[in-house]
Order: structure tokens, then sequence, then C-alpha cells
């Protein structure tokens, strides 16, 4: 059976510099925290957990320490409030999500209502939210801006992780909306290069692999993408995930990750195939 690896599968840029950035602090010892997961990997939490670094909800009660922000950013609130705390704050924002938070807070300040494209409840769309001043609205399709109420003037910035689709939808819609727009395309090419790199993958194989955290948007949207053109895909966590039977009659497996899957689990994860095909060949 052949195993066909995607070129960019696992980290991508923001992702590889945020975990380089916690195991270092976590290296210096000392009172570590992050607020919130670093990324959205399961498996490089508790890696880090185990190195002395605690994920927390909020900052209650802490007073100390050394206090590393995730990937995906936090809150102004939070921030402002690690800050006054006098806590040494390690900023590892993917660069990508930090223009998108800048760009919301010069637009608010020129006097625009904001849209954000993307999911309201994923911490990444909080935290760019949060530097707006005045109206803000989050929208997760074409459909949803359609029901935006007329405004003058709209300032639009996406969620790193949306499809470029789903921003010009969006886009339409509010041009309909308003008298003036401004829009910044803050969608992470990284994002659109993995999914059009697997949609051609999951097009040339019998069964596609999809690894990545099951808490993870853009590992789901990679598994979607994947479906459309071949049904027998599979979104796992873990090599341990993996079932023999989807390999029966597969003399092609495609394999990809999300932007948060380390590259020891994607390796795990491959080594099982190999091994589950041994099996099966006896």
């Amino acid at each position: 059976m052949e195993i066909v690896l995607a070129k960019r599968a696992g980290f991508c840029f923001g992702v590889k510099r945020a975990t380089q950035m916690a195991f270092e602090a976590a290296d210096k010892g000392g009172l570590t925290y992050t607020l919130g997961p670093i990324i959205h990997s399961p498996q490089v939490v508790q890696r880090l957990e185990e190195l002395g670094v605690k994920v927390l909800k909020g900052l209650d009660g802490i007073s100390e320490g050394t206090v590393i922000i995730r990937s995906h950013g936090v809150t102004s609130d939070e921030l402002q409030e690690a800050v006054q705390k006098q806590l040494e704050i390690v900023d590892a924002t993917c660069p990508f999500v930090k223009k998108a938070q800048e760009h919301v807070k010069s637009l608010s300040l020129a006097g625009y209502d904001l849209v954000v494209v993307g999911d309201a409840d994923h911490p990444e769309v909080q935290g760019i939210v949060s530097f707006a001043n005045g109206n803000v609205f989050v929208v997760g399709s074409g459909e949803e801006a359609s029901t935006l109420p007329k405004m003058k003037k709209i300032g639009i910035v996406a969620q790193t992780t949306q499809s470029f689709e789903n921003l010009q939808n969006v886009v339409l819609e509010c041009l309909l909306k308003a008298g003036e727009i401004r829009v910044f395309n803050t969608i992470c090419d990284a994002t659109a290069v993995r999914q059009e790199e697997a949609k051609a993958l999951a097009g040339q194989v019998n069964c596609m692999i999809v690894i990545g955290g099951y808490n993870s948007a853009n590992t789901k949207r990679l598994a979607e993408v994947c479906k459309e053109l071949q049904p027998k895909t599979y979104h796992i966590e873990t090599a341990q995930d993996l079932d023999s039977a989807w390999f029966a009659d597969v003399n092609r497996v495609g394999v990809t990750a999300g932007a948060s899957t380390p590259k020891w689990l994607i390796d795990e994860v491959i080594e099982r195939i190999k091994k589950l095909d041994n099996e099966k060949n006896g």
C-alpha cells in the first residue's frame, strides 16, 4: 500500500513559532502559564504541562510568573490584565492574527462599523473582536451577512483560517449594506495552500487520513474539503484512532494534517498505517 504525505502537512509558521516560544519559556523554569491552550493540539499541551506549564482560563489569583499568549491570541482585556499584574508576557500570538487585531483597532478608530468573518465561538475571533471600540458583527457566511443592518461605513477582516470564497461572499453582501467598505484580506496563505494541496491529493487516493485535534477549526475544514472529493476520509487525532477496516481494498492512502499537528504525531500515524498494512498482508 502506497502512503502519500502532503507536502504542507503539520505545523504552520505561526504554530511552529508559538510552540517553540512555549518550550523555550518552559525550559527557563519558574511559574509558567498559558492563557488557554497554546495551540489546538491536546498532545502538545500535555507535553508542556509535563514541563510545568499550566493552562489557565483566566488570570484570577495569579500575581507572579510568566504568561504565554497562545497562537490564537487573547482579548485586549486579558492582555491588559497581564500588564497590570506585571507578569512577564511571552506573546506567541500568530503574526497574521496580530495583524487582524491591529486592522480591527485602526478601522474602529477611523469610524467604521466592523464585520469579522469567522466562527464567533473561536478564541481567535473572540480576541480579534475585543480590539474594536464601536459596533462589531461576527458572520460565518454570506447568508448571515445578508441579515446585517444598513451602515454608513463597514470595515471587514477575516479569521485567518477562513476560505477566500467565504470572505468574498460576505464582502458582496456588505456592498449592499453600506456606501463605503474597506476590506483587509487577513486569511493566512498557508491555510488556502494546505486546503488546495489536500484537495488535489484526495482526488488521487482511495482513502484519506486527516490528522489533528478534534478542537482544531482548520483540521475540521481540511477533513470537510477532502471528504467532498474522497468519501473515505477520516479525521483522527492520534495513531490509536486508526481502524484497520478503513484500509480494506485500499492501495493508495493520502495523509495530511492540520496546522497544529506536530511532526512526531504524523510520523506515528504513518508507522501505524504501515503496520496495519503488513498485518493485512500477513
